[in-house]
């Protein structure tokens, strides 16, 4: 599956825990502001939950790297204060997020 996307695969060298700081620090951040705050009921639902919390950690969370900016934020864009705040419950109502209504 990845070999038809182009991509190598490397393996982690045995006892280097700085080899994959990346992925270690998504899955950490995984669980402690998802999977510690519930109870998954089975691979299927432990599928949705990652799929959705991956969407919200990829276009939603500000990110330090960014600024705490989103990584899909427009720096050209016009943000009007004067509209109103909607709120969107994102990984099975347990992050919310808010964005300005246009």
């Amino acid at each position: 599956m990845l070999a038809g996307a182009g991509i190598r695969v490397l393996k982690t060298p045995p006892r280097s825990p700085r080899a994959n700081a990346f992925a270690e620090r998504f899955v950490g951040t995984l669980r402690r502001e998802c999977l510690d705050h519930m109870l998954v009921h089975g691979e299927r639902h432990l599928r949705q939950v990652v799929a959705e919390y991956e969407r919200h950690y990829n276009q939603h969370r500000p990110h330090q790297a960014l600024s705490l900016r989103q990584p899909i934020h427009d720096p050209a864009e016009v943000v009007d204060l004067t509209a109103r705040i909607q709120r969107r419950s994102a990984v099975c109502g347990l992050i919310h997020e808010y964005r300005r209504a246009a």
